[in-house]
């Protein structure tokens, strides 16, 4: 009878061990696929950022070939565009697990947007640059590309609330923990500084 009862307990002892190594398992796998959908979309950011800064010497050189151009505001966007190549020159392996490198990168392509939109408020003023065909074409790719940007800013921010969900859940929770830094929260973009303050329009 004893023997029956510990061979019982050795049972329930090694099903028990079964269903947490499945549940450890099951919990793993959806912690990598959601992480590899986070790095795919992630990779999506990075393709429209870079179709940006590939159009932006382009129109730089449209714009320099306007007699009277603010030099300033042009030098302006260079100057961006080289802080955004000073922090992706390293790099952006791991940034979705590093909200120091990602909110660098962050800051440094707001910088940029903020470099360009100065740059096509000023083009107001030059109406020979406003009819100029090459610098219109230039114009609407970069709009497309804003636009696009946006897009798969919000992909890549629902990819990382699903990882950042399943990650905080119990008790997966607990586990990812053990993995250290490999199944870190996933940091989100935010608004641009200064997005929640209506523009000022003067006439």
């Amino acid at each position: 009878m004893a023997n029956k009862t510990a061979l019982g307990c050795g049972a329930l002892i090694i099903i028990l061990a079964l269903i947490t190594a499945a549940g450890a398992a099951g919990a793993y796998n959806n912690l990598v696929t959601l992480d590899q959908a986070t790095q795919a979309q992630w990779g999506q950011v990075e393709n429209v950022y870079q179709r940006r800064a590939d159009l932006i010497p382009n129109l730089v050189a449209t714009v320099k070939g306007v007699a009277n151009f603010e030099k300033s505001t042009y030098i302006a966007v260079a100057e961006a565009r080289s802080k955004v190549g000073q922090v992706t020159a390293g790099g952006t392996a791991g940034i979705t697990s590093d909200p120091r490198a990602f909110a660098q990168f962050q800051q440094a392509q707001d910088g940029l947007t903020s470099a360009l939109s100065r740059l096509l408020v000023t083009v107001e003023r030059y109406p020979d640059l406003k009819a100029n065909e090459n610098f219109l074409t230039l114009q609407a790719q970069l709009e497309g590309t804003e636009n696009r940007i946006a897009v798969e800013r919000m992909r890549y921010n629902e990819q990382a609330q699903a990882f950042n969900t399943l990650r905080q859940s119990f008790p997966t929770v607990f586990f990812a923990n053990f993995f250290g830094s490999r199944f870190a929260e996933k940091p989100y973009f935010q608004s641009q500084s200064g997005a929640e303050n209506a523009p000022k329009v003067t006439f």
